[in-house]
């Protein structure tokens, strides 16, 4: 019988990014030849009629053959967004206040909310190549 259930294998480097009822998790892995890929799962809470709760995820494997393209239009999409509609959150839903929450599961120090004097580069810089 195949290792169906044991596709995923130990974490070796995680991130979390939690950004108001969705939060995003960020994690190498080791594939069985014990080469690295990432996985990126969004996670987003929603609330029952009865107040209980429940989760939806989504889940992308990205493997070190992807890394340039996908770094490439990461890039191109974000440089995109933030020329055309700027920083400014402008959805009804989004708190004005909210200040996103990052943790590492790796002993690392947590990295600190984005200032605002960062400029576009500098939020759509990626480099898969430094995991």
């Amino acid at each position: 019988m195949g290792d169906y259930g044991t596709m995923e294998k130990e974490e070796i480097f995680s991130k979390v990014l939690r950004a108001g009822r969705r939060t995003y998790f960020f994690d190498v892995r080791a594939t069985k030849a014990d080469d690295y890929y990432i996985t990126i799962t969004e996670s987003k809470k929603f609330t029952n009629d009865d107040g209980s709760f429940h989760y939806k995820k989504h889940k992308i494997y990205l493997y070190k053959e992807d890394f340039e393209g996908f770094t490439e239009i990461l890039n191109e999409m974000t440089d995109y967004v933030i020329k055309e509609k700027g920083l400014e959150v402008i959805s009804e839903r989004h708190q004005k206040d909210y200040q996103k929450s990052y943790e590492t599961s790796d002993k690392t120090a947590a990295f600190e909310p984005a200032s605002a004097n960062e400029t576009a580069s500098d939020f759509t810089n990626v480099n898969f190549d430094d995991i």
